[in-house]
């Protein structure tokens, strides 16, 4: 039987080193700092580092790092579309595709797309379409790509931003940027911008005021395009839990702001003399 010379086959007694990984515990405390050291029940976000612009190939990219979590969006076209139907006369058709990479999280996935890449997928489209002007792009299709490098966490509300940074970068015409910022509800507590440690594990006993929300919003028009929750909250956690991500909101966009001017000026920048 030939034998497979491009792969290195360990010893048939030898064991995955994921026996040997620290496992995260089950159940973290409610109360005190966070294991990143940021406090709870406060506006508390990651470092954010964002960079337009690194994929040559496409129309508009942008990279964006907060914490551990790392995503990359490539935005494409506009294109001739494929389907054409009195509505895409009228105004362009917006895509979008969220994917994970296999060694993006603790247990390795699949190339293919699950059912939560779809949901995702959704999502994003979603919270995007609302702020792309789409009655510019009449018979057009706008393609929206983000993938997924490592998932640290609130993996959702750094893909509206990272795609809304992309689009713009892109030169697609917007109403207004599209932020997004999660928080993680656990009884009377909650976090802002949860690892994804605290979003799989659970802090308190009792199941009430239990479950996270994701916030899109558009800050210039002080307007929601977005929201996705899960768990059960009371109508004023869910309130306060709206107000608490807007202010997640403005605390990123001056960040975001400054990344797009730096790559607008190092696109606009004049040609050396030789």
């Amino acid at each position: 039987m030939p034998t497979d010379t491009k792969r290195v086959r360990g010893p048939e007694v030898s064991q995955s080193p994921s026996l040997f990984s620290c496992k995260p515990a089950a159940v973290l405390p409610p109360h005190g700092p966070r294991a990143d050291g940021r406090q709870r029940d406060q506006v508390d976000v990651r470092p954010v580092f964002v960079r337009c612009g690194l994929v040559s190939q496409a129309k508009g990219s942008a990279y964006i790092e907060a914490g551990n979590t790392k995503l990359m969006s490539c935005v494409y076209g506009p294109r001739e579309t494929e389907r054409k139907d009195e509505t895409d006369m009228k105004c362009g058709r917006l895509t979008t595709d969220m994917r994970f990479a296999p060694f993006s999280c603790p247990e390795r996935g699949s190339w293919i797309q699950g059912s939560q890449d779809k949901d995702l997928s959704l999502m994003l489209h979603e919270s995007l379409q609302p702020a792309v002007c789409l009655h510019k792009y009449p018979r057009s299709q706008i393609e929206v790509n983000v993938m997924v490098l490592e998932n640290s966490g609130s993996v959702l509300a750094h893909a509206v931003t990272c795609a809304s940074l992309a689009l713009a970068d892109a030169g697609i015409e917007m109403y207004d940027l599209v932020l997004g910022c999660s928080i993680r509800q656990d009884g009377s507590s909650h976090v802002v911008d949860p690892t994804y440690m605290e979003e799989n594990s659970c802090g308190s006993v009792s199941s009430e005021n239990q479950g996270g929300l994701t916030v899109a919003f558009l800050p210039s028009l002080n307007q929601i395009s977005g929201l996705q929750s899960d768990g059960e909250m009371t109508e004023e956690t869910l309130t306060a839990g709206v107000r608490t991500c807007i202010e997640g909101c403005y605390k990123l966009y001056p960040v975001i702001q400054q990344a797009l001017a730096k790559a607008v000026r190092r696109a606009a920048a004049p040609p050396s003399e030789s």
